[in-house]
């Protein structure tokens, strides 16, 4: 990105701020609706959901929350340090437990991979580009 034209091609500070609330909004409806249903999926992917159908119905237009998630998505690093600098307080927990830990992590990585690869093997099959073998 170009810093000497950064927000200007942005547009008002009205909209920018618009996109941030409507994120938020989906956010904190995400959150109560979990807290209300006793939901065991977090409620911020609750409110990704129903941002995402929002969308989907044209509810809410692509436009009025691009420039805002993308700004998140670039900055999503920031958010990573506060659990970050809480894990330093458990390390004497994390040695006491590094191997479940650890299979723990290389399992679900492995079981995400081949998630992952079925479902893409099955869109691909599905939009007629799976290869013949």
């Amino acid at each position: 990105m170009n810093i000497t034209n950064g927000i200007s091609h942005k547009g008002p500070i009205g909209i920018i701020l618009l996109g941030l609330a409507i994120i938020l909004g989906f956010f904190l409806i995400g959150e109560w609706l979990g807290e209300w249903l006793n939901l065991s999926i977090p409620g911020s992917v609750v409110g990704m959901v129903l941002l995402i159908l929002a969308l989907l119905s044209g509810l809410v237009k692509i436009e009025w929350v691009e420039r805002e998630a993308e700004f998140l998505v670039r900055n999503m690093s920031i958010l990573f340090i506060p659990p970050g600098v809480g894990v330093v307080t458990y390390l004497s927990l994390i040695k006491s437990q590094a191997v479940p830990i650890f299979a723990a992590l290389i399992l679900s990585f492995l079981v995400t991979l081949v998630a992952t690869a079925k479902v893409v093997e099955l869109v691909r099959e599905k939009n007629g580009r799976g290869e013949s073998k």
